[in-house]
């Protein structure tokens, strides 16, 4: 119980995220003590890929940065509505500039490269958008979990629970 008194956000599309990039993590987050909060571009309930269901706790319009220790952004076919989202950008960017834990997965990493945070960074992401993040100006791994500075990216569903559990090590 290693993380009591953390929080974490963890950022869900409001449809098509991916389940397991979801409950892997925060399994491993809540397992350690960390206090979740689940933030989407609308309050109704959203429904990831393989059918599980969330209500979000929180707008992304309404995140305050200094509430969390941590920002997660989650993956799944749904999770490009962030890619151009200046809100998500901002909440990634004051995150950074304030040294949060930042985990991205799957195709999330996209969201941080085009809001400038893997520009010369070590970074992994879903096999279809490897140039997606290249062209920002990240150094692609080809690892299932890549860990650069603070900032972690996952590429899949796969390493789901490695990348939690690489989130969890940040906190601590």
């Amino acid at each position: 119980m290693s993380l009591v008194g953390k929080s974490v956000l963890m950022i869900i599309a409001s449809n098509n995220f991916r389940d397991e990039e979801y409950l892997h993590p925060r399994e491993v987050l809540e397992n350690e003590g960390a206090k979740i909060t689940i933030a989407s571009s609308t309050k109704k309930e959203a429904t990831g890929m393989l059918g599980t269901k969330v209500v979000p706790d929180i707008l992304i319009d309404e995140v305050d940065i200094d509430d969390y220790d941590a920002v997660v952004f989650v993956g799944g076919s749904g999770a490009n509505e962030y890619w151009e989202n200046e809100k998500a950008h901002e909440i990634a960017k004051k995150a950074y500039e304030k040294s949060k834990v930042i985990g991205a997965i799957c195709i999330a990493p996209v969201t941080l490269a085009r809001a400038g945070l893997l520009k010369g960074k070590k970074a992994t992401v879903y096999t279809s958008e490897i140039e997606n993040i290249k062209k920002e100006g990240a150094i692609y791994t080809g690892n299932s979990v890549e860990v650069d500075g603070k900032i972690v990216t996952g590429d899949g569903p796969s390493a789901a629970k490695e990348f939690g559990e690489k989130i969890a090590e940040l906190l601590k």
